[in-house]
């Protein structure tokens, strides 16, 4: 069996999609999650080649370097908590979570992070927060209360300071805008 790590891959469209590829070039998957594709066997070089062709014509790359795996990992793991998890019992402590989860050091993580992303960790939290609440807030079926709850902020004045300082306005005028101009980013283009 061989893992593939392949940047960019952060939606199941996006699964779907990796898995049409592999499956035209021959190639059996055992599994496909974010990130990341465990084929039954090893690819040759030609099938390699022909992946890394057909994934940059998608908006896909296949990476090699650990620390950029190390990077995708991070990202995986903060869009999966943040846009596939319901609820959790208690608040999340992110530093704790992600170092427990991939056995690095927070630092360590939060400063590679930084380095190769060009924002912090915690400012690329923030951010898929706030793509998360504008979700939740398109959809209208819950309120601004509810919302600042299963997202985790303390407060409803906490969350909408934070999203009018992530993007130039309140939840409440979003909504107003709503579906019109409330545009909405793809998970992988969130920074």
């Amino acid at each position: 069996m061989k893992n593939l790590y392949i940047k960019n891959m952060v939606c199941n469209r996006c699964i779907l999609v990796v898995g049409q590829e592999l499956e035209k070039l021959g190639l059996d998957a055992e599994r496909i999650t974010l990130g990341e594709v465990l084929l039954k066997s090893e690819p040759s070089a030609n099938q390699l080649t022909s992946l890394d062709l057909a994934l940059v014509k998608l908006g896909f790359e296949r990476i090699d370097d650990r620390k950029a795996r190390l990077i995708e990992a991070i990202k995986k793991l903060v869009i999966e908590e943040i846009h596939h998890q319901e609820k959790r019992a208690r608040k999340l402590n992110w530093s704790a979570w992600l170092a427990d989860q991939l056995h690095y050091d927070y630092s360590y993580l939060s400063s590679l992070f930084s380095a190769v992303e060009g924002i912090t960790l915690e400012q690329y939290i923030i951010h898929q927060k706030i793509e998360r609440v504008k979700e939740l807030l398109f959809y209208n079926e819950l309120t601004l209360s509810q919302i600042a709850d299963r997202m985790d902020y303390s407060s409803v004045a906490h969350l909408s300071a934070q999203f009018k300082k992530v993007t130039g306005m309140t939840p409440s005028e979003l909504k107003k805008l709503r579906p019109a101009d409330a545009s909405r980013k793809p998970l992988d283009s969130v920074a």
